[in-house]
């Protein structure tokens, strides 16, 4: 529910809740006077508190030359000491005094877009006028003020005044966070306006103009601010919105932190992942692009030649009666031979009908199929696995990363033994394949495009897969997989 501001004496309003923040502006507590002029000293902005610190309105000198204005005032030391000098060689800190004043002034400079920005406060000046004749009361006030700021953090504190444009930056988190020599004074809102990145801008008034509407209590929004040394850091704004008894927004007490180490680091994440799925994608291509070749290559170096000599021995028992019944045995065998090799490549190439023959018997399969061609023994222990709660993309990647492997070692390793252990315990599945082969140093291994792909379906499950090798002693690979549940 929007907190409305109510007026009363104690400068406290009470709900159903108790005490809650009035609404009672930081400015009006502690505020310095702030006025901003161009290159050629003409004001562009000044605030209230400069009225009442130097007893000029703003309507009298906005427009106007300010040496003009104060000419009569002001020493002829300090005009010659500030008048000729260019806005970014006026010191950034000094204190002068005003003899006409009566008062010591306390001056911060910020040079900014051709524009000096000028924060000042006396020292004869009260810490809050309404209430400096009650300490208690102003205590009071003051408790519920750091009340709410903290409830948002403790970083970069502020005071926006909605309806008269003007934000207030409190205790020197801006001049900490962000460089701006600017603390407990009164900036115009184009101010912090011109610090917006220019992609943000839409959005954050979008966002405002939408929580306003609803009457919404807090705003919450990330952008990117323009720090004093021309960066942008990115920021989180979070605020307190008020409302008067109009229930028009009136002003909002918030604070603004710098999480650019966090969207440096989210954005460094993202850039790996895109990267990763860069790599994953070229060496899923490249997978595809070697497995034509191999089949092209199989076609036109093994089966064309094969079936070139069946046709040869078909025209010779066409032609040579004694020899005839020789050669169609012959060229019969030839094209049994050919029908065998396209099964191996279909198969090879197929997906798997693993919802037909299931997950182990696929595997078993697999494993049949190998041992039959390949001088080498193949165990598979399998525990826990339940094919019917298991999804069928699932069931395919862990048979294609059994392949997988197990092409590898056929290739790479010189193993006489395989070892293959499949076993789910609760919601993680494990699948652990070794073998007694010539192993590798993991240190300087580079992948292949078969690990890459076993990678990658680990991680489409929510897994992932450790080696461990040394070279002698045989390879180890562990995949971790957490299979989506499905509901019996």
């Amino acid at each position: 529910m929007a907190v409305k501001l109510l007026s009363n004496s104690s400068g406290v309003k009470q709900n159903g809740n108790g005490f809650g923040y009035s609404g009672i502006r930081i400015a009006d507590i502690i505020s310095n006077g702030f006025f901003k002029v161009d290159r050629q000293w003409t004001v562009r902005y000044w605030n209230k508190a400069a009225e009442k610190l130097l007893g000029v309105a703003s309507k009298n000198i906005v427009g106007k030359n300010i040496w003009d204005v104060f000419a009569g005032t002001l020493s002829k030391e300090f005009s010659a000491s500030y008048r000729n000098k260019p806005l970014q060689d006026i010191p950034a800190h000094f204190e002068e005094y005003w003899p006409e004043m009566g008062s010591w002034f306390d001056v911060i400079t910020y040079y900014f877009d051709d524009n000096l920005s000028v924060s000042f406060k006396g020292h004869s000046q009260s810490a809050h006028s309404k209430h400096a004749d009650h300490p208690e009361q102003q205590l009071k006030v003051l408790n519920e003020l750091y009340r709410f700021v903290t409830e948002v953090t403790n970083d970069c504190l502020w005071e926006w005044d909605l309806q008269n444009k003007e934000m207030f930056w409190i205790d020197g988190g801006h001049k900490r966070v962000f460089g701006y020599p600017i603390e407990n004074t009164l900036v115009p809102q184009s101010f912090w306006e011109e610090l917006l990145h220019p992609d943000d801008k839409e959005r954050i008034w979008k966002k405002l103009g939408e929580v306003l509407a609803g009457h919404g209590d807090s705003w919450e929004i990330e952008y990117r601010f323009k720090k004093a040394d021309g960066t942008y850091a990115y920021v989180q704004d979070r605020a307190h919105i008020f409302y008067d008894d109009k229930n028009s927004a009136a002003s909002m007490i918030g604070a603004t932190q710098d999480i650019t180490a966090r969207k440096s680091a989210d954005i460094q994440l993202l850039e790996e992942r895109l990267s990763k799925q860069r790599e994953i994608t070229e060496a899923v291509l490249n997978a595809h692009e070697n497995e034509r070749t191999a089949i092209g290559k199989e076609l036109h170096d093994n089966l064309n030649q094969i079936l070139g000599a069946a046709k040869l021995y078909i025209e010779m028992a066409k032609t040579d009666e004694e020899v005839r019944d020789m050669c169609l045995d012959r060229s019969s065998g030839y094209i049994m031979k050919v029908i065998e090799e396209i099964r191996k490549i279909s198969k090879t190439l197929a997906s798997p009908s693993v919802h037909l023959m299931g997950l182990i018997e696929s595997i078993r399969n697999v494993i049949d199929d190998l041992v039959v061609v390949y001088p080498i023994r193949i165990e598979f222990h399998e525990s826990g696995i339940v094919e019917k709660e298991l999804e069928e993309k699932l069931q395919l990647d862990i048979l294609r990363i059994v392949q997988e492997q197990l092409n590898n070692v056929i290739k790479h390793a010189n193993a006489t033994l395989a070892i293959i252990h499949l076993n789910r315990l609760e919601n993680e599945i494990t699948l652990v394949i070794s073998d007694n082969g010539d192993g590798c140093d993991t240190s300087i291994e580079k992948f292949g495009v078969g690990l890459i792909n076993i990678r990658s379906r680990a991680e489409s499950n929510h897994g992932w897969v450790t080696i461990a090798s040394r070279i002698g002693e045989g390879y180890l690979l562990k995949v971790i997989l957490h299979p989506v549940v499905i509901p019996k």
